[in-house]
């Protein structure tokens, strides 16, 4: 049975993509600062939320102000052409991924977020 990436914990994902960025050299405070950007939490909030038992799914769909440039991000993440993702909460998911991709291919923050943060 397959599991429901919206139905796992986000304390369980979010690490992954932590991780992803650490191993090439980034740091967690910029994965939180990306995340920030495009879900509107601040990275108080996303502590938290990792502290709670809240779902992955439950994160993207509370989050306090995403971003509208969010929809602006292209590329291919996971051999998934983000833009041509219509389903909006998995949109979101993958381009939180590809935002972490970026930055774990040294992009700078600036770049990533098209200096708006």
């Amino acid at each position: 049975m397959a599991v429901n990436i919206f139905e796992m914990a986000f304390a369980k994902v979010y690490p992954c993509l932590i991780a992803k960025a650490e191993r090439k050299g980034r740091t967690r405070d910029e994965v939180l600062l990306v995340t920030s950007w495009m879900t509107g939490y601040s990275p108080e909030q996303l502590e938290e939320m990792l502290l709670s038992d809240a779902t992955y799914g439950q994160f993207l769909s509370g989050a306090p102000a995403m971003n509208p440039a969010r929809l602006d991000v292209r590329g291919k993440v996971c051999g998934v052409q983000v833009e041509t993702i219509e389903g909006p909460m998995m949109r979101d998911l993958r381009t939180l991924d590809k935002l972490v991709d970026e930055l774990a291919k040294g992009w700078t923050i600036e770049k990533i977020t098209g200096k708006r943060i």
